[in-house]
């Protein structure tokens, strides 16, 4: 693998086309919708950029902005191929209003995936991490919850661990992009990713939106992950090996 010293400018997406533009085909106020607010996130410089790397070994993310934002396009894939997995099931126990939030939620997280997409091929040509394919073979998509005797995750279960894991991410992550539209749409993506999770969390225990396992009790704010920790996580999802150590250098 590569690393090429790159300057803030030559590193700048070309900002007097919005990064909100890839994604006009789709409806603006379901765009609205899934990325609505924002959170803070601190910025630190970064000074290498690198290509991901396919091998017949783990791919790499990259590094520098690129692999932050192939490191959020990888997460966002993970989503949106559970969600539309969960969209297309009959999950029993699902009230009309349930069926109809995860609908949603599959729509947001498609969005994610798209954008993140489109925001690489713009300003990283050629750098953009390959389609993942995903295993979901321990979530039992016809269940609303795990049971006690059940050795499969239920939808509820899977839906809290991948949106916890998700807002932890960005939280991570955010300190490691140099460029500041790139910092923008993270706290926007990781704002509604927090609040997909505390839907899912009250459903499954109502008042734990917010909860000591994820916010800490003293200073009020939310868990962090590396990018190393999280891939691990979401590394038993995922078929193809991916490797995120030199995302943020």
């Amino acid at each position: 693998m590569s690393d090429t010293s790159r300057s803030v400018v030559s590193d700048s997406p070309p900002l007097a086309q919005p990064l909100y533009a890839p994604i006009k085909r789709r409806s603006f106020f379901m765009y609205a919708g899934a990325t609505a607010g924002a959170t803070a996130l601190a910025l630190v410089g970064c000074s290498k950029e690198s290509d991901p790397v396919v091998t017949d070994g783990p791919t790499s993310l990259g590094a520098g902005d690129v692999g932050v934002l192939n490191y959020a396009y990888a997460l966002e894939q993970l989503e949106a191929a559970f969600y539309a997995k969960v969209k297309a099931s009959t999950v029993a126990g699902f009230t009309a209003d349930e069926t109809a939030y995860f609908a949603d939620i599959s729509d947001h997280e498609a969005i994610h995936r798209d954008f993140l997409k489109a925001a690489i091929s713009r300003d990283f040509s050629g750098r953009l991490l390959p389609e993942l394919t995903f295993n979901f073979d321990t979530i039992d998509f016809t269940k609303r919850v795990k049971a006690a005797s059940d050795t499969k995750l239920g939808v509820l279960d899977a839906a809290k661990a991948f949106e916890d894991l998700g807002v932890a991410a960005y939280n991570g992550a955010g300190k490691l992009l140099k460029v500041p539209a790139y910092l923008v749409i993270a706290g926007q993506i990781v704002s509604v990713e927090a609040r997909h999770v505390a839907y899912i969390r009250n459903l499954l225990v109502p008042g734990s939106f917010a909860a000591d396992d994820q916010v800490e009790p003293a200073s009020g704010l939310d868990k962090t992950l590396s990018p190393t920790e999280v891939i691990a996580i979401a590394q038993a999802f995922v078929v193809q090996q991916l490797d995120a150590s030199s995302v943020g250098q």
